[in-house]
Parts: structure tokens; sequence; C-alpha cells
């Protein structure tokens, strides 16, 4: 039996590829599946394949679902070798119609089958994969980091004093005068017979 490889690639990203892998005598909801996994999306909107020549311009429409049109062949009942008339054959293939995901399949070569092997499967697959749903960033919160913001600090300069309840030198109870240098406390004594000590000199 006649194995069919397809490369499906991205209409806005050719360099994003999957090589597929499928029966001749399988269908377009076959290859749809496999193109839903290879891609990892869910599956989860409507889909068409349609005919196309060199050019991609959509021919006959393909569906995955029964909208009672007349006229419009399902997926489930095509096989894909019926509508092989090209060696180089293409198909376009619509996912979600709200988002339009544009993907083109190329028939690339014609094998046999294989024994043992599972078919539809992707045999290559080369670059990643938009993501089928935009990620949703919630806007910062303006107030989220009030009550982690650091409570200010009162910094002391060399005239303050530094014992907790002293606003400045003269409310401590010492009543003495702070060395900048040494920080330590000196009498008036002290101080007047430096000061004589200075004068004399």
């Amino acid at each position: 039996m006649a194995i069919y490889r397809f490369r499906v690639s991205f209409e806005e990203q050719e360099d994003v590829y999957r090589e597929i892998d499928i029966k001749s005598t399988q269908t377009f909801e076959d290859l749809h599946n496999v193109i839903q996994v290879a891609i990892n999306f869910d599956n989860s909107k409507d889909a068409s394949f349609f005919l196309s020549d060199d050019l991609w311009r959509k021919g006959e429409e393909i569906v995955l679902r029964d909208d009672k049109r007349k006229g419009r062949k399902l997926m489930s009942k095509s096989k894909l070798a019926v509508f092989i008339e090209d060696p180089h054959q293409k198909f376009i293939y619509v996912f979600d119609y709200e988002k339009e995901w544009t993907l083109y399949a190329e028939l690339i070569k014609i094998l046999d089958e294989e024994k043992g092997v599972t078919y539809p499967k992707c045999t290559r697959s080369v670059g990643n994969a938009p993501r089928q749903y935009p990620v949703v960033v919630p806007p910062p919160d303006e107030h989220a980091d009030d009550e982690y913001e650091p409570k200010s600090e009162r910094i002391f300069t060399s005239e303050e004093a530094y014992e907790e309840g002293s606003d400045t030198p003269e409310d401590d109870e010492a009543g003495g005068e702070y060395l900048e240098e040494s920080g330590e406390e000196m009498s008036e004594g002290e101080f007047d017979e430096n000061a004589s000590a200075e004068e004399e000199a």
C-alpha cells in the first residue's frame, strides 16, 4: 500500500514544519488529527482542507463537520487517494475559522508501507509551533508592593543624642558634651583644664 509523506508548514512560518506519513486509503480526518497532535493544538475547533494549485489558490473544500450545505465533502468520508492528482499535490489546511490558522500541506514523497508501523505518524518535526492561545499577563497591581516598602529609618548626626528618648545632647541626663571622634563624654572640669592648657601653650 502506498504511503504519502506530506510536509505541513505554517503559512507565516515556513521554517516551522512537520513531515507526516499517512496511508493513501486513510482519510482527511486522519490527516487532520495527526496534524493537531504534531503541532500540539487542542483540536477543539472546526477545520477544512482545500484542494490547491501550485500557487496555493484554494479550490474544493473538504470540511470536518457537516454543515448541511450541498456539495461539501466530509473529511471522515474522503480518502486521500481520491484527491491526489499530482505527485506534488498541495492542500491548504485551515483550523479555527475565528483565528484562521492556515497551514500548507504538500505531498513530497510516495513510499511503500512498512510492516509493524502505525499510520498516520509524524516522522520529522522542525521548529517550535506557535502557541494556539496567547499568554495573558495580568496588569501589575499598583498597590501590591505598598506593604513591603521599607520603613524610613532616622539617621543620627554627630550632634544628636544616641540614647533612646534623647533628642538633643542637652536632653541627655549626663549633661556633658560628646566628642565626635571617640563618642566619650567629657565632664565640665576636664573641659576647663584642657582649655587652660591650650591657652598657655
